[in-house]
């Protein structure tokens, strides 16, 4: 299957016939490895499919993302206006009739609210960074920080799907299963697509599974999550009695009755039900050493702080996310809740930053002393910004900041991307000044490191062609080296 996916621009239909089996196994996995195979479409298009269409700048995606939208002005935009404005009322001529979310548009004033942190420059580039990331402020020389994000989504769940799947609504595969679809996994003992979840001490936001959806691709394509309890994938372990000869048997006596059923009923659902049992079995043999975290050396633990040892905190999933990542899984997602900062912000976010802080920084490092930052991206952001003004009441050390889709900051880091600080916002940190990013203009450019032309890597589904970006989105060539 690998050799396949790797050779396959060179491959036409009837030399991949003439390599597999004409039987009923080998027309499964032409339809599953291939789709389209037999439906009469165009060979050129087929396998532009599943294949990069030009040299990669990354192999891999390991994406950070903070849920619930933590406050750029608190972290990396920083904005002297807001220090010297503390708590006037926001021009009219800012806001320029924005629409707001339902906790704030009964407000009659709209005051400015001055973050509560110092800011201090750092790396070459003289990036600003709050005092409450050090550690990511250490690695300012490593980092694509893109102040001049934006979105139409000012609601958690369409921001966050939108993000995630390119669409407002559900129903849509997501960003890691549409790399698997097109560049599978580099190790066939593990999923192309892994997702992890932790959850911080500030007001949470949920995240669903629709979040990793395979949408209408093969099922094969859905994110396999982790969790923090004994079996660190559930339902992967045999009972006690079983022995792995007997599960091998197993299962060839299932793939046999699965493909009676693919003769007779031919959906393809079917087929890749046979290629989840048969990963299952090989993940198996791999997931309980990748997930153990026990060995890892006392430089490494330093590194990532000692939560990295407690299984299901942030740390640990970093560490985790470098040792899939390594092992050869294309797209690890993390999820870290709390960052929802409507009251007592500045004192939730101390929190937060403690969980993410030090383990960000140190998962870039540990790639990079690996060897391996420079073909794996690593991305850092949440679904939307922070406003400038409060909600609720203001006072000197506290406030609350509603959901802003206008400007908001991320980072990315390898991978391809070229360090540096990308893209101003006013001085008010409320509207962009140069470079603006949209959330497909994201995507394309995140494809395009992989590879991928986002405009040719399309599915067929009820009739009309789906893409990632939709049909939108736009290459940011500033943001690659």
């Amino acid at each position: 299957m690998n050799e396949f996916l790797e050779h396959g621009l060179n491959q036409n239909r009837r030399k991949f016939l003439s390599k597999l089996s004409m039987g009923l196994g080998g027309l499964a996995l032409g339809s599953l490895l291939v789709p389209g195979m037999f439906d009469g479409a165009n060979e050129e298009e087929i396998f532009t499919k599943v294949l990069p269409h030009f040299a990669p700048k990354a192999k891999r995606i390991i994406y950070l993302f903070q849920n619930g939208a933590p406050s750029q002005l608190d972290l990396y935009d920083y904005k002297p206006m807001l220090q010297q404005m503390h708590g006037k009322d926001l021009p009219a001529s800012i806001r320029n009739g924005q629409r707001l979310t339902g906790m704030t548009a009964n407000q009659t004033k709209f005051p400015l609210a001055g973050t509560r942190f110092n800011f201090s420059q750092h790396g070459s580039n003289g990036a600003w960074f709050s005092e409450t990331i050090p550690h990511i402020a250490s690695i300012a020389d490593d980092l694509c920080i893109v102040k001049t994000m934006y979105t139409e989504a000012i609601n958690h769940d369409p921001a966050l799907t939108f993000f995630q799947t390119g669409a407002q609504v559900g129903n849509r595969p997501s960003m890691g299963s549409w790399i698997s679809y097109g560049l599978g996994s580099e190790n066939k003992n593990l999923p192309a697509f892994c997702v992890l979840l932790s959850k911080g001490k500030g007001n949470g936001q949920g995240v669903y599974s629709k979040l990793w959806n395979n949408g209408f691709l093969d099922s094969i394509h859905q994110g396999v999550q982790f969790s923090s309890g004994e079996e660190p994938v559930k339902y992967l372990s045999d009972p006690d009695f079983m022995e792995r000869n007997d599960k091998r048997a197993i299962l060839d006596e299932l793939a046999a009755l699965n493909q009676e059923s693919y003769k007779n009923i031919g959906d393809p659902e079917i087929v890749a039900k046979i290629q989840q049992y048969e990963l299952s079995y090989r993940m198996q043999m791999e997931v309980p050493e990748i997930t153990s975290l026990q060995n890892e050396p006392e430089s490494i633990v330093k590194m990532y702080g000692p939560e990295c040892l407690v299984p299901g905190t942030y740390a640990a999933n970093c560490l985790l996310a470098r040792k899939l990542s390594e092992n050869g899984v294309r797209f690890v997602q993390l999820y870290h809740q709390g960052w929802d900062g409507h009251g007592n912000l500045p004192n939730e976010l101390i929190g937060q930053c403690k969980d993410v802080d030090r383990a960000s920084a140190a998962l870039v490092k540990d790639l990079k002393q690996r060897g391996l930052l420079d073909e794996t991206l690593v991305i850092w952001g949440g679904e939307f910004g922070r406003t400038n003004y409060c909600q609720g009441a203001l006072t000197k050390d506290n406030y609350g900041r509603d959901h802003h889709p206008r400007c908001f900051t991320i980072w990315m880091a390898g991978g391809g991307v070229k360090p540096g600080v990308h893209g101003e916002t006013d001085d008010f940190g409320y509207n962009i000044n140069t470079l603006p990013v949209h959330v497909h203009d994201f995507h394309a450019t995140i494809m395009h490191l992989m590879g991928v032309n986002h405009e040719e890597f399309t599915f067929k589904h009820l009739g009309r062609r789906y893409r990632l970006t939709d049909v939108s989105g736009n290459v940011i060539n500033e943001l690659i080296s």
